[in-house]
C-alpha cells in the first residue's frame, strides 16, 4: 500500500488516548489504530526502506513492569529505520530524529572515547553545530557535571556531557501536508541531514543505540 498521508483522525486518536489511556478506549478505537495510525506508518517505512534499510514500528503496549506509571498504552507511534533513523506520530503532529538513543554501557564508554579524540570529536562538533543551523535541537540524556576524569576545561566538554545524543525536529498536526504523500518526502530530506549523525554513532559506537 503506499503511503497517502496520516489524517485527522491519526491525530484525534491519540488526543483521545492522552484522555482516556485505559483498555476500553484502545478496544473501543481499535479499527482507527489500524487504519489512521499503524497503516500509514508501515507505508511510510517501506517507501523510505530502499534508501535507508528496512523499517520496524514499536510496539503501541507500555512495558509497565517496573513503572510506576500503569498506563497501558504508548501515547505516539515510533518507527525507526537504519540503527538510528526515528520517526514518530503523536496527537501533537510529526517527529523525526536520528542519532545515539540508548548507548549500552561499552558503547557511551566509545562515545566518550572518540569525543576526546580531536579528529572524531572535532568532526562531531562540526555534525551537531551543522544540524543546529538547519533547524534541528540537539538533544539526549546529560550529566550534570562531567565525566569522572574531565578535565573543566575540555573543549568538548558539552558533548561528553552527553549519554545519549540525537538530533530532532517536528511539525505540528494542522500542517496540510501531512494528510499527503509529500510527508515522505520532509522525513527523507530530514534524515538525510541526520545522516552524518547517525554513520558517526555506527563507526564509533558500533551496533545499534536504539531504545527498547
Amino acid at each position: 500500500m503506499a503511503f497517502a498521508g496520516f489524517t485527522d483522525e491519526t491525530f484525534e486518536f491519540y488526543a483521545g488516548l492522552e484522555a482516556d489511556n485505559s483498555k476500553s478506549y484502545w478496544s473501543a478505537h481499535r479499527e482507527v489504530y489500524d487504519r489512521a495510525v499503524r497503516e500509514p506508518m508501515a507505508a511510510l517505512l517501506a517507501e523510505l526502506e530502499e534508501e535507508f534499510g528496512p523499517g520496524r514500528m514499536f510496539r503501541p503496549f507500555r512495558d509497565v513492569r517496573f513503572s510506576k506509571d500503569k498506563s497501558p498504552y504508548k501515547t505516539q507511534q515510533g518507527g525507526h529505520a537504519g540503527g538510528g533513523f526515528y520517526c514518530q506520530i503523536d496527537a501533537d503532529g510529526l517527529m523525526v530524529a536520528g542519532g545515539m538513543y540508548a548507548p549500552s554501557p561499552d558503547q557511551l564508554k566509545r562515545y566518550r572515547a572518540a569525543v576526546d579524540d580531536d579528529r572524531a570529536g572535532k568532526e562531531l562538533e562540526s555534525i551537531v553545530g551543522r544540524l543546529r543551523t538547519d533547524g534541528f535541537e540537539i538533544a539526549g540524556d546529560r550529566l550534570r557535571t562531567r565525566p569522572r576524569g574531565t578535565p573543566p576545561d575540555h573543549p568538548r566538554l558539552e558533548l561528553l556531557r552527553h549519554r545519549s545524543l540525537y538530533a530532532h525536529r517536528g511539525w505540528p498536526a494542522d500542517e496540510p501536508w501531512l494528510a499527503t504523500p509529500e510527508a515522505v518526502g520532509r522525513v527523507r530530506k530530514s534524515w538525510r541531514r541526520l545522516r552524518p549523525l547517525v554513520e558517526w554513532g555506527a563507526e564509533h559506537l558500533g551496533g545499534d543505540a536504539l531504545p527498547g
